[in-house]
């Protein structure tokens, strides 16, 4: 059977195809090319020459020293495996924990802790070639070995919040919920092979997502910031959940030194989720770059000598019911009448005029967007009102009081009002709730009605995976449905694109004829950084890669 290998510039004959037909696509549609490619084995600069583009280049030659300091909430430690809250945790642990796959700012995949991967043709065999030269803090030598025992961690379904189950189950035994017999293999010492189930395109990007940074087999189901042990370039020197955490370059040789690590120290301070409090600190020069800025705070961040950085992404905001979720002993989203209602009384542009200031693009309300390779269209949706009244009177719920529950932070807050003065527009009632990050992150999943941001994904599949199938640790709308499950699958085993995008139109149809959520916008994400800081302008996933920024002073 053919292998494809990362970084030998060979692809099969359907990414080649659609090189030809990504040259004059979109950016958002070639960036998402790029991710498949690089899968497949084009390094970043083959991936680019593809679709007639540039690889973007590092204006200068990075300098050493300096304290970069960042303004981003930090949340109590827990078990990388059951990470959320897209890369807040993961941004301060970076300095310690790697990654066997690194998602880059260019939208492509690159080894890190692996030297190479090869795929087979059916996408159901990987080969990962660990990086020879790689030592835990500790003084242990990274082998095979630790990365099979990751691997196999991340099979483990009955792991408490464990999403990386959901992402490798075609790795996983479904009766014992743990790694089927035979589907991790060690080669040799420096070598692991992947025996797949089924066919699955996403394996790759699945291992580069946030919670899958690479723990000491000692450290496996445990907390990394009470006893950090990594392969990266930095320590932890001091950590306090809410308050400011602290990173010091080591003084032990790291794996790549010589390309990165260029800062003696980064400092995190957490000012909560008021963008105002952020804008203060960038006034007050206590802060160099910020994890994210939203809506009105965007050209007021423009006004203060920074550089705006975007990312054109899959990063979305939906409004979700959970299916399971009771309310005075009823399950009232149980009844697709009333998700369905939610959804025909909203108009998804208003929305994103008012909860994002129109920094985005409109979305259809089935979470796969046209960035993706496999993006079908479908007929466009629109507001209906009258309809919206009927469905939810033939359910008897018109006199309901709905609940919609939402972060305090600026977009997810407005998104929240705008969708709640809708709805009361269209003639329901709802009452409104905020509440502060610590209390939202506890249950985020449970909540009846609320309003939940997702990250940028680069494969349509991926996020039908982690959020809509059935029983998997984040699917927060409870969502269970056979015909889905199964076509997913298909689509998981399809490299082709033209014919992935078959699949997943029927699985586009089935979110939206089952009202599952109100996806009103993409979101362009943008942060800022002082002038002089180079390398933390933010990643399409708002990764923040400490090895990789530097000071130009």
């Amino acid at each position: 059977m053919k292998f494809y290998k990362s970084g030998e510039d060979i692809l099969p004959e359907a990414l080649l195809k659609e090189a030809g037909n990504n040259s004059s696509a979109s950016e958002l549609c070639r960036r998402e090319f790029l991710s498949l490619a690089s899968v497949f084995g084009a390094t970043t600069a083959m991936a680019y020459g593809m679709i007639g583009a540039a690889r973007p280049v590092q204006a200068a030659t990075p300098k050493s020293g300096g304290t970069l300091r960042v303004g981003q909430v930090l949340l109590a430690g827990k078990d990388p495996r059951a990470w959320d809250a897209i890369n807040q945790r993961a941004n301060v642990a970076r300095g310690w924990l790697e990654y066997l796959v690194r998602y880059t700012h260019e939208y492509t995949f690159e080894p890190y802790l692996l030297e190479s991967w090869e795929v087979s043709e059916d996408a159901k065999t990987y080969v990962l070639k660990v990086r020879p030269g790689v030592t835990w803090s500790n003084g242990e030598t990274l082998t095979a070995e630790h990365v099979a025992a990751n691997i196999a961690a991340w099979c483990d379904g009955n792991a408490e919040g464990n999403s990386m189950a959901s992402r490798l189950s075609n790795l996983t035994d479904p009766e014992t919920k743990m790694v089927a017999d035979g589907a991790i293999q060690i080669v040799d010492d420096m070598t692991v092979q992947l025996n797949l189930s089924a066919a699955d395109i996403s394996i790759i990007p699945s291992i580069s997502d946030y919670p899958a940074a690479v723990v000491h087999p000692s450290q496996i189901g445990a907390d990394p910031f009470e006893n950090p042990i990594g392969t990266g370039p930095y320590r932890l020197e001091a950590f306090e959940i809410g308050v400011s955490a602290v990173l010091v370059r080591n003084d032990q040789d790291w794996w790549n030194a010589g390309n990165g690590a260029w800062l003696d120290r980064i400092e995190y301070t957490d000012y909560g989720t008021d963008p105002a409090a952020i804008l203060s600190a960038f006034e007050s020069g206590e802060i160099d770059v910020n994890y994210e800025t939203v809506g009105d705070y965007i050209e007021i961040l423009d006004g203060l000598d920074l550089v705006r950085n975007e990312a054109l992404t899959a990063s979305t905001v939906v409004i979700r019911s959970n299916q399971k979720a009771e309310v005075e002993g009823k399950t009232p989203y149980a009844d697709v009448r009333v998700r369905k209602a939610l959804a025909l009384a909203v108009d998804n542009a208003i929305i994103l005029e008012l909860g994002m200031s129109g920094f985005g693009q409109v979305a259809e309300n089935h979470h796969v967007g046209p960035m993706h390779p496999e993006y079908a269209r479908l007929p466009p949706i629109s507001r209906d009102v009258d309809a919206a009244q009927a469905l939810m009177a033939e359910a008897g719920m018109s006199d309901f009081e709905h609940e919609l529950i939402s972060l305090e932070d600026g977009f997810r807050r407005d998104t929240g009002d705008a969708t709640a003065a809708q709805l009361r527009d269209a003639g329901f009632n709802v009452k409104r709730t905020v509440v502060p990050g610590a209390t939202f992150w506890n249950s985020w999943a449970k909540y009846p009605l609320s309003v939940s941001a997702w990250g940028h994904r680069p494969l349509g599949v991926q996020v039908y995976a982690l959020a809509y199938r059935s029983g998997v640790p984040w699917n927060e709308t409870a969502f269970s449905n056979a015909e889905f499950d199964n076509g997913l699958a298909k689509a998981l085993a399809t490299p082709d694109p033209k014919k992935r995008s078959v699949e997943m139109g029927k699985l586009q149809k089935i979110l939206q004829d089952e009202g599952i959520i109100i996806q009103p916008f993409w979101r362009s994400i943008y942060n800022h950084t002082r002038p002089h800081v180079k390398g933390a302008e933010v990643h399409q996933a708002f990764e923040l890669h400490p090895d990789r920024v530097w000071l130009d002073q």
